[in-house]
């Protein structure tokens, strides 16, 4: 429904009206869950990954439009804004070689786009934050031409009333006002879907919520933003501020940010859908004539269309998912963690780390989240973003012994936390050489102390000290990013630095 909205204006009654059926919505799922009408387990997995476009110089170009017209596959589509891309992989079921297959069909896409786009002068860099973008890139005239991103920019800044606030303090301080939602498309993520069960729904969610922190220590390739260097992953705290609804005067009431970690553990799917209409106001109110419970009453599967729409724009970083496929409804958790990048080994390791670790957490007798506050979770999720690989996380102690202890992150995901990875592939039946490959890709970061993000302020600085300036020296790093990133080889076995000419004077 999303892809199909038009631009225009909403009156009262549209918003009252799309409150009711959002509320028809809410009980037709607790219906389905309670009719046991949800597909069966097909352990299926599903991956997205948003990109950027550049220039030969390392700058962002404006011209995704152009290049999806010669790229002509449904594998590709638009982004926020004329310099993103997005690339989406066919659900596969998690067993044997599937991590391969993932690695091959991934790398065939982005060398064919990359192509397309060389056909314009231009390139695909997958990166967090691409560290050349400046605050005049961000703009609502760089928005895509799609109507549903004009629309949510519109009402987003409408609900907000003022310009957007950002205030990253991080190595750097940044500060700076944005009028319209543009900053959120510098923020490019991977996306990680499972498709689980009404039963194992809250296990499964639980589980990523409490291995966030350590996905984001590891997995870090967000450091710069508009010329400073912030958060080793700077994108949580772009995106929330970007999309930021309340005004100060809501933030001091504790209003809740649409960005969002959560606040509580859970105990079924519908817990998260009743929250986001319970805390959150709608931003697109376009109703469907379907009405869901008569569909139910008739045997039939309702698209839950207002459900669907409104949950979208609830940016929590692990989401519900309702979908229908084949006439048959299904609940999918949507892990939306992690940067894009630096390689394609790089993403299929760290897919496999969270598909293994989750499935092991939520297997436990004794699960994590009984043992970790929420508030631990989320304080996890903050330092991983702050300091990347050298975080400090809380997590529960060993043995027989409550409560919780701070640990370094490279030990907890070393020690702990790839075993259980490794079990949790086990699990699924995924082949011992998939398995161990890419583990070991993570193990190999841990043991170097090095990701995306220690990659590019290594070699930032460097280029620094080499006498380039600032504005030089982050083009430099994303011009030698984007030659290793297609290069292929994973980012701990990187040089840090340019090998390339520094020009004098």
């Amino acid at each position: 429904m999303g892809e199909k909205v038009v631009a225009g204006r909403f009156d009262l009654s549209d918003r009252q009206h799309y409150r009711e059926k959002l509320r028809r919505c809410l009980t037709g799922l607790e219906r389905l869950l309670e009719e046991k009408r949800f597909d069966r387990p097909r352990n299926l997995m599903g991956l997205e990954i948003e990109l950027n476009l550049t220039g030969a110089d390392g700058m962002p170009k404006m011209l995704n439009m152009q290049v999806l017209e010669r790229i002509a596959s449904r594998d590709f589509q638009t982004e926020l804004a004329m310099f993103n891309l997005e690339v989406n992989i066919a659900p596969h079921p998690l067993q044997g070689r599937v991590f391969d297959q993932l690695a091959e069909e991934l790398r065939t896409s982005l060398a064919y786009a990359d192509r397309k786009a060389g056909e314009l002068d231009a390139g695909i860099v997958m990166i967090g934050i691409l560290p050349t973008l400046d605050r005049d890139d961000l703009v609502s005239s760089n928005l895509s031409a799609v109507d549903r991103y004009t629309l949510l920019n519109d009402q987003i800044v409408a609900a907000r009333g003022e310009d957007f606030t950002l205030d990253i303090d991080g190595v750097e301080h940044l500060t700076c006002t944005s009028g319209s939602i543009a900053p959120e498309a510098a923020c490019t993520s991977v996306q990680l879907h499972l498709q689980v069960t009404p039963g194992r729904f809250a296990d499964v969610w639980n589980a990523a919520q409490a291995v966030a922190g350590a996905q984001v220590a590891v997995g870090a390739n967000s450091p710069f933003l508009f010329g400073r260097e912030l958060w080793r992953e700077s994108r949580p705290p772009l995106f929330q501020q970007s999309t930021d609804t309340r005004p100060p005067e809501l933030q001091a009431q504790g209003v809740r940010p649409r960005t969002w970690f959560g606040e509580r553990w859970i105990s079924s799917a519908y817990d998260l859908f009743e929250e986001n209409l319970r805390f959150f106001p709608a931003l697109l109110p376009i109703c469907d004539e379907e009405d869901p419970l008569e569909i139910i009453d008739a045997g039939g599967t309702p698209t839950l269309a207002e459900l669907v729409l409104h949950n979208g724009t609830v940016y929590r970083w692990n989401r519900p998912v309702y979908g229908v496929a084949d006439g048959v409804p299904h609940l999918r958790v949507e892990n939306r963690v992690l940067p894009a990048g630096p390689t394609v080994t790089d993403v299929i390791a760290n897919t496999a780390f969270y598909y293994g670790v989750v499935r092991a957490l939520a297997e436990e007798s004794r699960p994590v989240w009984t043992r970790l506050p929420f508030e631990a979770a989320a304080a996890n999720f903050d330092a991983a973003c702050k300091h990347g690989i050298d975080a400090r996380l809380r997590w529960p102690r060993r043995g027989r012994y409550s409560g919780t202890t701070e640990v370094d992150a490279v030990s907890l995901v070393r020690d702990e936390l790839l075993p259980l990875a490794e079990v949790g592939l086990n699990a699924w039946g995924v082949e011992r050489a998939d398995r161990d490959f890419y583990l070991g890709v993570i193990e190999e970061r841990c043991r170097r102390r090095t990701n995306g993000a220690s990659w590019q302020a290594a070699t930032f600085h460097q280029a620094l000290e080499a006498g380039l300036t600032r504005d030089a020296a982050l083009a430099a790093t994303t011009r030698r990013y984007r030659e290793l990133m297609h290069r292929g080889d994973p980012v701990h076995t990187w040089p840090v630095g340019l090998l390339e000419p520094v020009p004098l004077g």
